[in-house]
């Protein structure tokens, strides 16, 4: 729930009125209130409006990528526009535009034909980036707000001293399903479900090799950080097993399908999940019961950004308390965010789709590390083939019956012209 402010105001009553109309002022007033709950709007106050004036009147830009609906856009009534508030506030303009994988991210700026100022890539990229010098220290005093990024957050694995990135989100990853046709206790279910060719041509899987092995590797019992090359070439085995009962390999639409009832089951993020589930009551998610994939998402400055500082201010705006829960309660992520976490209402902080029990995930929450490029070469070129052999799956049977047809063509051609020629003949 979001936070609300009631207006308290004093009645002045007549003495003369009656009982029966102290009762209905009573119930008109009440209603008033429930009305006014219902429409009062998120609203912004930062801590040192001074912070963000140095750019105003400057004419400055920055390029911000981010995932699909990853951030509060203002369209559900009482919400922020967080990049209108932050272009109103400081006067800086901010061209917005999102990714659907790590992968896509990362192949945009190695191509290096576009300029970013503000990323916001998953641990694992995170450490590849960092490794490869694609993204920059920062300079947190001009990011007074990382306080408020919460003790266990921060000094990662991807990021030891916290030199490169401050903490946006963090989740797990699912499996979101219709309730109505999979009748299984939800204790029960486990990632095989994804395989369950009782479902086949109903399930939608991830199309990003990292996610879409993670879950191979959870069922083989292998580390998700493997790279071992006949773990790999295993995974990869279960994976073009799948594919025979696949629907599609999808990203962002998994949203859009499985809202609409065009699909049954999918592996998703936790988040995106209780958006859906919000809007289609047949659905349910859950964490299967062998484990899942930790996640953290992080903000960073490529190291080609034009307007660093500017896009520090960015970042510290993110994490100013109104605007830090304003996002988490648009997305319904988890928030690595002090401040934004207690402003969270009881039941949200208690639901274990958002915030699981901290023993399992101490347990089967698994983190992705980055992986050497052997590694990531050998896991790529499986997931190539596999897609690849997907193709040929669906294709395997034209080519013979377009050799079949060719020769009966041919044959009628044969026969109609020695016919002819019996009949000239005659």
């Amino acid at each position: 729930m979001r936070m609300r402010k009631i207006r308290f105001v004093s009645l002045v009553l007549s003495a003369a009125l009656t009982v029966s109309l102290l009762a209905s002022c009573s119930s008109s007033a009440e209603e008033g209130e429930e009305e006014e709950e219902e429409g009062e709007a998120q609203t912004l106050t930062v801590e040192d409006p001074d912070y963000y004036t140095k750019f105003k009147d400057q004419g400055i830009s920055i390029n911000v990528y981010n995932w699909g609906e990853y951030i509060c856009t203002g369209e559900d009534e009482g919400t922020l526009d967080v990049n209108a508030e932050f272009e109103e506030l400081t006067g800086i303009t901010v061209n917005y535009t999102t990714f659907a994988t790590n992968e896509e991210l990362y192949a945009k700026l190695k191509g290096g034909g576009s300029s970013y100022d503000v990323i916001i890539p998953s641990d694992y990229m995170i450490a590849k980036m960092i490794e490869e010098g694609m993204v920059q220290k920062l300079d947190y005093s001009n990011i007074p707000n990382f306080k408020y990024i919460m003790d266990n957050f921060r000094n990662q694995a991807y990021d030891p001293e916290n030199e490169y990135s401050v903490p946006y989100t963090w989740g797990t990853i699912g499996i979101i399903y219709d309730k109505t046709v999979i009748d299984i206790p939800e204790e029960e279910i486990d990632w095989d479900l994804l395989w369950n060719e009782d479902y086949a041509e109903q399930i939608l899987m991830f199309d990003n090799p990292r996610d879409a092995f993670a879950i191979a590797e959870i069922i083989k019992g292998y580390s998700l950080n493997t790279e071992d090359p006949d773990e790999l070439e295993d995974c990869a085995k279960l994976l073009k097993k799948q594919k025979e009962i696949v629907q599609g390999y999808v990203m962002d639409e998994i949203f859009d399908k499985m809202g609409a009832g065009d699909a049954l089951i999918a592996p998703y993020y936790a988040g995106d999940a209780i958006t859906i589930m919000e809007d289609n009551e047949d659905l349910n998610f859950v964490i299967p019961k062998s484990g899942t994939n930790l996640f953290i998402d992080a903000i960073c400055i490529p190291t080609s950004a034009r307007q660093k500082e500017a896009a520090e201010m960015y970042i510290n705006f993110l994490c100013e308390p109104d605007i830090a829960y304003s996002n988490i309660d648009y997305i319904c992520y988890s928030t690595p965010h002090s401040a934004a976490y207690e402003m969270l209402d009881e039941e949200t902080r208690e639901d274990p789709m958002i915030y699981p029990d901290e023993e399992f995930l101490a347990e089967k929450g698994y983190v992705y590390a980055n992986l050497s490029k052997d590694g990531s070469k050998k896991m790529q070129d499986l997931w190539t083939e596999m897609k690849s052999a997907e193709s040929e799956t669906a294709n395997r049977f034209l080519v013979p019956a377009f050799l079949i047809l060719c020769i009966l063509i041919v044959i009628g051609v044969l026969i109609r012209r020695h016919i002819k020629e019996k009949k000239d003949i005659f």
